[in-house]
């Protein structure tokens, strides 16, 4: 990757962030504990909180104020240029489950209105809590498991409209 090239982008809420690879080596950056790091940016000193992590989504506090961000690296950046990611251009109308485990939680209700990056429901797979998230903007069609429920992989979880 050639020198100042964005190396990530990091979206959180309606913000999104890019940064270098020269950005990211030169951040003064110190690790307290597994979870916890301190951030020192223009003569500004920051402690944060590793609160949950999901693949490329995670959930930080900062100065007692939580994030969820989703974080993209150059392989990510590229498929969304090349118009290959998951909801560009088509319509999804299910959501099936992504492994077997069990239904922890369901945080939708039929006919709800939900938005690209919004948690459907909770997966426990291999005791670890998965958030499965909507990739698009939809309504809630039909929600085809309850809390509690063992699902295979691939079995239908929620019918959008």
């Amino acid at each position: 990757m050639p020198d100042g090239t964005i190396a990530y982008k990091v979206k959180s809420n309606a913000f999104e962030f890019s940064f270098s690879k020269e950005e990211i080596e030169s951040a003064d950056l110190i690790k307290i504990s597994p979870t916890e790091f301190n951030l020192i940016k223009d003569q500004r000193s920051v402690n944060a909180k590793l609160i949950h992590a999901d693949g490329k989504r995670i959930t930080v506090e900062v100065e007692g104020e939580s994030f969820e961000m989703e974080i993209k690296d150059a392989l990510d950046m590229l498929v969304d240029q090349m118009g290959y990611s998951a909801a560009s251009g088509k319509q999804i109308k299910e959501i099936k489950a992504p492994m077997p485990g069990l239904v922890l939680e369901i945080n939708v209700t039929d006919g709800q209105t939900v938005n690209e990056g919004d948690k459907i429901l909770i997966l426990e797979a291999m005791k670890m809590e998965n958030s499965i998230m909507i990739q698009t903007n939809a309504v809630i069609k039909r929600i085809a498991v309850s809390s509690g429920q063992a699902v295979e992989k691939g079995q239908l979880l929620v019918e959008l409209e």
